[in-house]
């Protein structure tokens, strides 16, 4: 493999999360707690390097490249083996796992670098007529297999990565709005945003890399969610790059004016156009915040609080609840894990973000309401130390997996008077399918997002490698979302559907809502070209 321009690679490891700097060796506690729990030994299993791996031959044709390249330039049409390597899918557990496959592996057959609209509506007409698949690239956090590139029936698939669309358009301060440009990250919001005092406030688990284009493709929700909403709560308008031309949505902060087409866009994956810009709201830079921890003596009471505090409207910009056995574990303080109990019970996390007296007030009334429902405060320090961990859980995944653990996430939402059916289904069928394939499981949850009628849970699970990992966990995923689906609950609340959660989607929408994203797809892409095997069943 020669060596690629470093500027234009994603900063994420080609096997592993994020930054290799960053990575999460395991502690004592953890290697005692896996040998202890799920009788895993200390042998490891050893990575390969991205020289060591053989890719399938690109089947770019030279006409077809040289068509693309003649569009966005020589060096920003790229066949080099790394640069298809860093962009062959996203980072769920089954990626991590092949990436480990010394076989011959698959990736896209080119990566383009658009720097403005014009050069991807190109790009599109050109895949077009030489029926090429597209597969837009934005930080490369999926875990639903959303980047898979799959060339279906197509002569080949590109990579289309909008990491140079990556300003800030423009700053209405008056409005408290913003235009950002689709391959801007979450760290590049904050910064472009900070310099104007202003800030996004968006804040999920991948929030190191994942992009503004991305955030609204999948319809991610942010840790500060309670406070802030999800990211499509924030949309106001977006524009959209499609093979039938260009959509520009959004014309007011509320309309009447007919179905809301921005909803088409948010959550589509990439299926039905290429996301170029999106206009948000923003908010202040808070000049205050504050942290509390908080004790309940089990699940059912520590929910039983959060509702109540959701719908009282008491107003905390973050609000979560471990059960007893993430608590137990410390998964919350990722920097603990396996050492010291913080608390017995269930372990919640509330911070407040605003003025100095808007802080105290809300602070003041949440306080009293889960004091009420049976809570004991643990004061700041653990509610601290989980915002310095909160973007290093996918790091330790990396470890664990190199020890010959299993371990992944998934994620649902219901009701709260669903809440305790939904966690008890999705855990026996994840402990029940992982017995099966010879280990005992850990199934650790909690409730990530509130809302006044329910709430997301948020499952991670980790157990020992047995056999071929691949397809023991690919059994037990498939278990726990028959399980969800059973049960009354959505097949995904913030990771989006991809491949992966697509054979469930008739389940979530019917026959009939097949037929409508069919239709649409038929709109605005009546070649298929985009993103070909995601989303619509």
């Amino acid at each position: 493999m020669t060596g690629p321009d470093v500027s234009l690679l994603p900063p994420m490891k080609w096997n592993a999360w994020g930054d290799p700097a960053a990575a999460k060796p395991l502690s004592d506690g953890i290697r005692a707690l896996l040998k202890q729990a799920l009788g895993i030994e200390q042998s490891g299993i050893p990575d390969i390097t991205a020289e060591q791996v053989t890719l399938q031959p690109s089947r770019l044709s030279a006409t077809a490249h040289e068509a693309l390249a003649g569009i966005v330039g020589a060096g920003h049409c790229r066949v080099d083996d790394l640069d298809r390597l860093l962009r062959a899918g996203g980072k769920s557990t089954l990626d991590l796992l092949r990436r480990k496959d010394t076989g011959v592996q698959d990736a896209p057959d080119a990566v383009l670098l658009p720097g403005t609209e014009e050069e991807i509506a190109e790009i599109l007409r050109a895949c077009v007529e030489h029926r090429i698949a597209v597969v837009p690239f934005g930080g490369g956090t999926s875990v639903v297999g959303g980047l898979d590139p799959a060339r279906g029936d197509f002569t080949a698939v590109v990579s289309l990565d909008l990491r140079r669309l990556d300003r800030l358009l423009h700053l209405d301060e008056v409005s408290g709005e913003a235009v950002l440009q689709a391959g801007v990250t979450g760290p590049g919001a904050e910064r472009l945003l900070g310099a104007k005092g202003f800030s996004l406030g968006h804040f999920p688990q991948s929030f190191q890399f994942a992009t503004i284009g991305g955030f609204a493709a999948t319809r991610s929700s942010g840790q500060d969610s309670a406070g802030y909403g999800r990211f499509d709560d924030m949309v106001r308008g977006l524009r959209a790059v499609t093979p039938a031309g260009i959509l520009d949505l959004g014309r007011a902060p509320a309309s009447a004016a007919g179905p809301d087409l921005r909803q088409l866009l948010m959550g589509s994956e990439g299926v039905f156009g290429v996301i170029t810009a999106v206009r948000v709201r923003v908010h202040p830079v808070p000049e205050s915040t504050r942290y509390e921890a908080w004790s309940f003596p089990d699940f059912p009471t520590g929910a039983a609080a959060l509702r109540a505090v959701t719908q009282t409207g008491t107003g905390p910009t973050v609000i979560r609840l471990s059960d007893e056995v993430e608590t137990g574990i410390n998964l919350a303080t990722t920097e603990s894990i396996g050492e010291q109990r913080i608390t017995g019970g269930c372990l919640a996390i509330t911070v407040f973000e605003g003025s100095a007296a808007h802080t105290a007030s809300r602070h003041a009334e949440t306080a009293a309401v889960l004091t009420a429902h049976g809570g004991t405060s643990l004061g700041e320090a653990p509610a601290r130390a989980w915002e310095h961990g909160r973007f290093g859980a996918p790091y330790l995944r990396d470890s664990l997996l190199t020890a010959g653990a299993l371990c992944e996430t998934l994620e649902t939402a219901t009701s709260w008077s669903n809440i305790a059916a939904v966690k008890a289904a999705v855990t026996a069928a994840l402990t029940e399918s992982l017995a099966e394939s010879g280990t005992q499981a850990l199934v650790m949850c909690h409730i990530s997002h509130v809302y006044p009628t329910g709430a997301s849970l948020y499952f991670t699970v980790v157990a020992a490698q047995r056999g071929n990992p691949i397809e023991q966990w690919s059994k037990a995923k498939a278990a726990a979302s028959e399980a969800m689906v059973r049960a009354g609950a959505t097949i995904t609340h913030h990771h989006a559907v991809g491949a992966d959660h697509r054979p469930w989607m008739r389940a979530e929408i019917g026959d009939l809502g097949v037929e409508v994203l069919r239709a649409v797809k038929a709109v605005l892409d009546p070649t298929g070209i985009l993103n070909p095997g995601k989303l619509i069943p």
